[in-house]
């Protein structure tokens, strides 16, 4: 059994690989095909954030005072400012006007360099453009202070289709740009947007742009219409926002301004209370993931503090205060202006600008190293806090045992559990990585589908005590999701029926299905022999012909649903994609093939010889048998049961 697992993996992927197989695509044609990379496609949320980012760039370079944004009622939105304008004149290489230029192709834009827009969001040249790409339709509509003219240009599905025209005059001194569009719903899992988190973006940008007015028409989801405009502080913003006792009473502000950044942050702690606000922010685009301007304040933030418990004689002899300790309790607000920031990822959840960190960090050590020293009482009420904390963390360590329990432990952070009580008839799926974790997350059936995501390559445990693999976080995280514990018999805990192997079809993923197999065969025999152990076989390739959707999980299936359904290779109703790895599957097709139980193709994990199947996986998995698996690599590699 375990020989036709791998060796079916193998043959997913294609064997041959010549310059036919190389695909060029051009214009906005990435985004159509692989929407999950540009954007979140779990709904149209963020095509709206990066029209409203365009505007609030506007803003931020002096052009701006107020956006409007309207939901209408057939689904469309329309996103208004008082800005330049899009650009109408004719670009002097493509010979098509500039909106169209921005509109139609990636990475166009003005703010590759300072000329425009000293800071700005919408560094990747990238966003709009997609909005473009995956809206049905969108139309624009330019006025131009310098013209007084107003212009309109129409796109359908990213293609233009109707040529940019000066329609009408406006008044005098009148200008901005109003753009109108429909997302197309094929493109995301749900084609209805998260109101409450377009007004908390909203408002948090009027936050830290004050006196940037920003309302929203709400035509649809019935909330009204708001204004957001704000003229206050950011230390004062945090504190009517939140309602346990802080210190110190007012949050620390500091304002910093230099030639690399711009820098707004408050920051304080809180007695006896888990209510945290902790967001950061990059040229206002919200960075739910942090990055670099957070690990600044964070190290900052540690260092001072220590520094000042040390001077102040009153850090603890014994316990070593660690940066968790510290942060425990802090809420902060952090916002950022930088010029050519680096996102990790066009979504922009994370800053990668490493170049900043070491000088973000020395200015903010600096100040708050001397607002400790001028305020030291309040500054020994915060390092009791964090002295507390730090007592609790040993005390807490201390007392857990050496092998843990999965019956008494707390569920992993990274598991999203199913809401079902059936365990039999629960299923969970270990999926490969961050990314396909999260497509799965959105495309199981949260009733009885739990996915927990991997990170990285798991340990290999074959050669290694059941008391021994529990050190790995990874193995210890999947032995408590599940409910048994290694080396065990007892399935009282089992708290899923099936248990699914999900990884992609690469190289990196058949390693990490390997691994993942020897430890069940090796750590939980108990789980393979009353068969609750799968392998998930995600399809290779998508084929697209007519109004026929087809899934191949191999060259041979491929090649055998075309003779099949009778279609040539070269006929041109037909397309075929071909998956690199979940991660590329947006969540209905990974729902469709791969978690759906009446499409998907889950192989049983079963030991028909135990012999035979123990000395395979040993020859497979120990450092004792590296020659013996070059020569069954060399033998069998070329050879698999796909049936």
């Amino acid at each position: 059994m375990w020989d036709s697992v791998f060796l079916l993996y193998t043959t997913m992927v294609k064997k041959t690989y010549t310059a036919s197989d190389i695909e060029i695509l051009k214009g906005i044609e990435p985004v159509q095909k692989r929407p999950g990379m540009y954007t979140d496609t779990s709904n149209p949320n963020h095509l709206l954030q990066e029209v409203i980012d365009n505007c609030v760039d506007e803003s931020i370079a002096g052009f701006c005072n107020n956006i409007d944004i309207k939901i209408n009622t057939d689904g469309s939105y329309t996103i208004s400012d008082d800005g330049r304008g899009m650009p109408v004149d004719t670009h002097p290489e493509y010979k098509k006007s500039g909106v169209e230029v921005i509109m139609t192709n990636l990475h166009s834009g003005a703010k590759f360099s300072n000329k425009n827009y000293k800071f700005s969001g919408g560094l990747h040249g990238v966003g709009v453009s997609v909005v473009s790409a995956l809206s049905e339709k969108l139309k624009i509509d330019i006025e131009r202070s310098g013209d007084n003219n107003r212009y309109q240009i129409s796109f359908k599905n990213g293609v233009v289709s109707k040529k940019l025209k000066n329609i009408s005059k406006c008044s005098k001194g009148s200008h901005g740009t109003s753009i109108t569009f429909k997302p197309n719903s094929k493109y995301f899992d749900n084609e209805n947007i998260d109101i409450t988190r377009l007004h908390k973006l909203t408002e948090a940008k009027s936050i830290l742009k004050p006196g940037l007015k920003i309302a929203i028409e709400d035509n649809k989801y019935n909330s009204g219409k708001k204004v957001y405009c704000h003229t206050g502080s950011l230390d004062a913003y945090l504190k009517n926002n939140l309602s346990s006792t802080l210190l110190p009473n007012n949050p620390i502000l500091f304002e910093i301004e230099n030639e690399l950044f711009e820098v707004s942050a408050t920051i304080c702690w809180h007695i006896n209370s888990d209510e945290l606000i902790q967001d950061s922010y990059v040229n206002l685009i919200p960075t739910s993931e942090g990055g670099t301007h957070v690990n600044s304040l964070r190290s900052a933030t540690t260092e001072s503090l220590k520094n000042f418990m040390i001077t102040h004689n009153i850090a603890p002899k014994n316990i070593k205060i660690t940066s968790d300790d510290i942060w425990k309790n802090t809420s902060y607000l952090l916002s950022i202006k930088i010029s050519n920031p680096q996102f990790m990822g066009q979504t922009k959840n994370k800053l990668q600008s490493t170049a900043i960190g070491p000088n973000l960090s020395l200015q903010l050590k600096d100040r708050l190293e001397l607002w400790f020293n001028n305020h030291s009482d309040t500054a020994e009420e915060i390092s009791n806090i964090a002295i507390q904390n730090a007592i609790q963390r040993v005390l807490d360590n201390s007392s857990k045992k050496t092998k843990k329990s999965p019956k008494n432990n707390i569920m992993p952070s990274r598991l999203s559990d199913c809401s079902s009580k059936d365990n039999e008839k629960n299923e969970l799926f270990l999926v490969e990585g961050d990314s396909a974790g999260g497509s799965a997350k959105q495309a199981r059936d949260r009733n009885f589908q739990a996915i927990l995501p991997l990170r990285g390559k798991i340990l290999n445990t074959w050669e290694l005590s059941s008391t021994k693999i529990l050190e790995s976080k990874e193995v210890q995280d999947i032995s408590t999701a599940i409910g048994v514990e290694p080396g065990s018999d007892d399935l009282a805990g089992l708290r899923y029926g099936k248990i699914c192997i999900l990884a992609d079809a690469d190289s990196d993923g058949l390693h990490i299905a390997t691994l993942l197999i020897a430890l069940f065969v090796k750590h939980f025999p108990s789980l393979v022999e009353n068969e609750h152990i799968y392998v998930a076989l995600p399809p290779l390739y998508r084929l697209d012909f007519k109004n026929k959707i087809f899934y191949a999980i191999s060259d041979e299936q491929l090649v055998n649903i075309q003779k099949d359904n009778k279609i040539k290779p070269t006929d041109p109703n037909l397309s075929i994609t071909r998956f690199k790895g979940l991660g590329e599957m947006n969540p209905s097709q990974l729902r469709e093939t791969t978690l759906n139980t009446n499409s998907r193709k889950l192989i049983l994990l079963s030991i028909d010889n135990k012999v035979k199947n123990i000395k395979t996986l040993n020859m497979m998995l120990s450092k004792k048998t590296a020659s013996d698996r070059k020569s069954w690599l060399e033998k069998k590699g070329n050879l698999a049961q796909t049936n």
